[in-house]
């Protein structure tokens, strides 16, 4: 098999000659991960539970974590889940790793769908299952939505959405979502929705594929499933605890696939994990802070307002050129849109992940900011 370099390893191998200007500090913005503590409350639980760490976890997860995400979809989505509706996963890039592998295994020639730009990782599953691609454009053109038209869309046996949008921040309306499942019931396919930034939003809350489900009156989820995990919402990636619900059909067959593939999640994380998943506070939080930064990037950049997840999606001229002179000249690390899609999608744009707090968010769009004046 042969993957791409990660994103993060063709931006180093861009910028391993260039010397940053030293009056600035370092500043990276490349990467998804949240520079805010993990609340306190989720640390303690975790301490108070290094004990269970001579016990073996279960594959599919505690029961006090499965009920504790099946909670917070009830509370956040008003979607009730049976227990065999839902599986508790070791963060959620196993599971978009895994999974094709496992759904598209007896499939004579396999057909993959899911949006470009991406998370490099649905691309690596691809690889592994041996699947055609089938790579939905996010464009200006399009409003950065997938086409549901797609005539090749048809033949595909799984598709994956993520809504909302990393890099480009858009978000699938209910009806939307609503559109994409009828699609899918009636060719037969399997519809994943990558939700990981559902938590992250500016004003209206983002709906789920599972509300979208039963909206168009398919309450049993038939072909439906999303991911979602604490590593956005609650500064938590190195708890990597996440989940996968919906058709009960399809996730008991993936849940015996799991207990050979060994991805359990240590007891003491299940209990801190169970511990986040119960409290929504901590996220409101969370969602107040990152809006902050969302609409100092308006103010600051004059981008449009952005709605959700806590990245910018920057137009510019030359996107390799662009993040070479920045760093140059202003000690900060962008990622080149190009890194993250295909086929030319993503050029000449930049992704920017607004992590950090929003003092020192609002002294690094100002420098972006001068950085783009003196550059005209």
């Amino acid at each position: 098999m042969h993957f791409e370099p990660y994103p993060f390893e063709k931006l180093t191998e861009l910028l391993k000659d260039i010397t940053p200007n030293s009056a600035y500090p370092a500043v990276t913005l490349t990467i998804g991960e949240p520079q805010f503590e993990t609340p306190d409350f989720i640390q303690e639980a975790l301490k108070e539970n290094a004990h269970l760490l001579k016990k073996y976890p279960k594959s599919s997860g505690e029961a006090y974590v499965n009920d504790a995400q099946r909670s917070f979809v009830k509370k956040r989505f008003g979607v009730e889940l049976k227990a065999s509706e839902l599986i508790s996963v070791f963060g959620t890039k196993e599971v978009l790793f895994n999974f094709p592998q496992y759904l598209l295994h007896d499939k004579q020639n396999p057909v993959m769908a899911y949006p470009n730009p991406f998370y490099q990782i649905y691309e690596g599953a691809a690889i592994a299952s041996r699947a055609r691609v089938v790579h939905l454009n996010l464009t200006k053109e399009n409003g950065f939505k997938p086409d549901i038209h797609l005539a090749a869309l048809k033949e595909a046996d799984l598709i994956i959405l993520n809504s909302p949008n990393n890099p480009t921040t858009s978000v699938l309306s209910l009806e939307e979502l609503g559109e994409w499942v009828k699609f899918a019931l009636k060719y037969d396919i399997v519809l994943l929705n990558d939700e990981c930034y559902s938590e992250l939003y500016v004003g209206e809350k983002p709906a789920s594929l599972l509300e979208a489900s039963l909206h168009v009156g398919n309450d049993t989820f038939k072909n439906i499933l999303v991911l979602n995990s604490l590593s956005k919402r609650s500064s938590a990636p190195g708890l990597r605890s996440g989940f996968i619900a919906g058709d009960e059909r399809i996730l008991s067959g993936y849940a015996k696939y799991r207990t050979y593939v060994g991805a359990a999640i240590p007891l003491p994380l299940q209990k801190a994990s169970a511990a986040a998943w119960n409290d929504m506070e901590h996220v409101e939080l969370a969602r107040a802070q990152y809006a902050k930064n969302l609409y100092l990037a308006h103010e600051i950049l004059g981008v449009p307002a952005i709605n959700a997840t806590f990245y910018v999606w920057l137009e510019v001229k030359n996107d390799l050129e662009f993040t070479c002179k920045l760093y140059e000249q202003k000690n900060i690390k962008v990622l080149p849109g190009r890194f993250l899609g295909r086929g030319g999608v993503g050029e000449n744009y930049v992704r920017i992940a607004l992590v950090e707090n929003s003092v020192k968010t609002e002294q690094i769009l100002k420098e972006i900011s001068d950085f783009i004046s003196a550059s005209k």
